[in-house]
């Protein structure tokens, strides 16, 4: 993922602390990557599909987090098309591998080779990110005229909870605890309703061919293992803010070992539009 950029925590009368909570430093990251391309690599390439990525392309994933994308995009566009993988901490991704690394922050930074990219795609950054617009921007700058770009986010305000069936305590010790998290993502700059004003955003940047579609998953064992890396990569955050003690998350991350909770996501909305010829 391709989060802001670092900052200082946040003291009384301070500018708000806008550090990446889901930090790729941490060492849950790569579990998460794992999982989440579990869950959602097919609908990205699905889009990606769609949009006509072919051989000889030029494609630039930002705020790529883990290789599953990148390694699509290039054995998509094979020896012919260039992928380039960017992230403000690319210690996931392979500098050995078929596309291009480079660290680089999304906001923060110009866009590397502007107005040359074919696809330009981001999964689950700009929810992160407090300046989007500015992101936004960047992205659309890289395209070619007839370029195309690709952002799917989150939007956890449409389906805020982690269990659907809240029949008994630990279903709602599950739904408590989202809302922590979600509490300690605002904190920190994330927009919750983002992923529904996607259509909107990418037509303001002038985009035109503009069009979206949503997908969540329920239940099973991605959804399970993303949820218990996600519990234990701000464990300490939680405690920190007291949202949540020690008892709670042990519960909670026992009951998901035990298969007890059908855990879902929020929406994943995708939106596509293209540059201008």
């Amino acid at each position: 993922m391709n989060p802001p950029g670092p900052s200082s925590p946040r003291t009384p009368g301070s500018t708000p602390d806008h550090r990446y909570l889901l930090d790729n430093a941490k060492v849950e990251a790569g579990e998460r990557f794992s999982w989440l391309a579990e869950l959602f690599d097919g609908v990205t390439r699905g889009h990606v599909d769609r949009l006509g990525v072919t051989a000889g392309w030029r494609c630039w994933e930002v705020g790529a987090g883990g290789p599953s994308i990148p390694e699509a995009l290039a054995a998509a566009v094979g020896p012919t098309g260039h992928v380039l993988a960017t992230d403000v901490n690319p210690a996931w991704l392979d500098r050995h591998g078929t596309y291009q690394v480079l660290e680089h922050d999304i906001v923060r930074d110009p866009p590397p080779q502007p107005g040359t990219f074919d696809l330009v795609h981001a999964r689950l950054v700009l929810v992160h990110v407090p300046d989007r617009a500015r992101a936004l921007a960047a992205m659309v700058a890289a395209l070619r005229p007839g370029g195309w770009l690709l952002v799917e986010d989150a939007d956890t305000e449409l389906q805020p909870l982690a269990c659907l069936d809240e029949v008994g305590p630990a279903q709602q010790r599950a739904n408590r605890l989202r809302r922590a998290v979600r509490e300690l993502m605002t904190r920190r700059g994330a927009d919750m309703r983002y992923g529904r004003t996607l259509p909107r955003a990418l037509r303001t940047a002038g985009l035109v061919d503009v069009a979206a579609a949503g997908f969540f998953p329920v239940g099973g064992a991605a959804c399970d293992r993303l949820e218990a890396a996600t519990v234990r990569m701000v464990r300490a955050e939680l405690l920190a803010a007291g949202l949540a003690d020690d008892a709670e998350i042990d519960a909670h991350l026992a009951a998901i070992n035990a298969g007890e909770l059908d855990l879902t996501l929020a929406p994943l909305i995708s939106a596509w539009g293209r540059r201008p010829e």
